[in-house]
């Protein structure tokens, strides 16, 4: 039932011929570029005491959500992740100001600075979190697909996890009911090969995980995680195949993160070459660069690009630092829904 890789993708070289418009690989570096200078600020303000908590970012998994969001419908499509989740929000269309006002626990912030950096919310955008307990989106996500299937509304739910939580029981649990009925489910693991800092080879008696649905009968593949454009059409797929009745499937993105799982991981568990190489040889920002340069683009686009996405991020800085801290009434508000 599961469909096998071609290659392993930490070692193939991302193809270098464009099969994307030239508007679309510009707005794809847009969108990519947006979340790696936006995490590396908030890295920033981490260090500097601004954000508190936990803080996991996203940096070198950017053409997993960019690509994946191409076959959402906004608004009416469901998202839901787990805790490195800054990414997501920001290719799902959030505004980066609130996006960081949240990150500081401001009132400006998405959820009026009461979820911080691990669970934010969004219904606009039909960003559903944002959740700190490994796995536990999993069961939400196909609960959210159920939802979608019993309106009968043509919604798929987009359920992000990552490697480690791909060993959690309740996501087991949840392959079984969205296979038992057909749920428009697309399970994307990210795999980005260290979980919360042990190596998949050491945590995982099969590290296949697109195969991890096969005793229940849910097809999956492998993609490469750092070509949006894989990435892109793969989702286009399984989501074609999602609204049409054919029930969920696997997306195992092979994806690295560039930083430690969370902002006080010091990843010790891998060496700086390792890291140096990937990032020299597999960057998803330079592989769209390679690309907007067979396409023609100049120079002088990519530099305006890049100043936009400065002059928002500093504005997205500047909105939250200047945003009052919510009043203590509100630790009384949004508890329980009005009737």
């Amino acid at each position: 039932m599961a469909k096998a890789p071609a290659a392993k993708t930490d070692s193939k070289k991302i193809p270098n011929t464009p099969t994307a418009s030239r508007e679309d690989l510009l707005r794809f570096y847009r969108e990519m570029v947006l979340i790696r200078r936006f995490e590396e600020r908030a890295g920033q303000l981490y260090g500097m005491g601004l954000i508190g908590g936990f803080c996991h970012l996203y940096i070198g998994q950017e053409a997993v959500a960019v690509g994946v969001q191409e076959s959402v419908k906004q608004g009416h499509d469901k998202i839901i992740t787990g805790y490195r989740d800054h990414g997501h929000m920001l290719a799902a269309g959030m505004d980066p100001k609130e996006v960081m006002a949240e990150l500081t626990g401001r009132i400006g912030g998405s959820s009026k600075g009461k979820g911080g950096s691990m669970h934010m919310f969004d219904v606009p955008t039909g960003f559903y979190g944002g959740h700190g307990i490994v796995g536990a989106q999993v069961a939400l996500g196909t609960g959210l697909a159920f939802a979608g299937k019993y309106r009968g509304d043509d919604s798929v739910s987009f359920v992000y996890f990552g490697d480690g939580a791909a060993n959690q029981g309740q996501v087991y649990e949840s392959f079984n009911m969205a296979q038992l009925w057909k749920l428009p489910a697309i399970y994307i693991i990210e795999n980005n090969q260290y979980a919360m800092g042990t190596s998949i080879e050491r945590a995982s008696s099969t590290t296949e995980l697109y195969q991890r649905g096969s005793s229940f009968g849910i097809p999956g593949e492998q993609v490469d995680g750092m070509d949006v454009l894989a990435v892109r059409d793969a989702t286009a797929r399984a989501v074609k195949r999602a609204r049409e009745g054919g029930g969920p499937y696997i997306l195992e993105v092979k994806t690295y993160r560039y930083r430690g799982h969370s902002m006080s991981d010091p990843a010790k568990y891998r060496t700086k070459e390792e890291v140096d190489e990937v990032k020299k040889t597999r960057d998803p920002i330079d592989h769209i660069k390679m690309l907007l340069e067979q396409a023609k683009a100049t120079e002088d686009e990519l530099k305006a690009i890049d100043n936009e996405i400065k002059a928002i991020v500093a504005e997205s800085v500047q909105f939250a630092q200047e945003s009052p801290e919510p009043d203590p009434s509100e630790l009384y508000t949004d508890v329980y829904v009005e009737a």
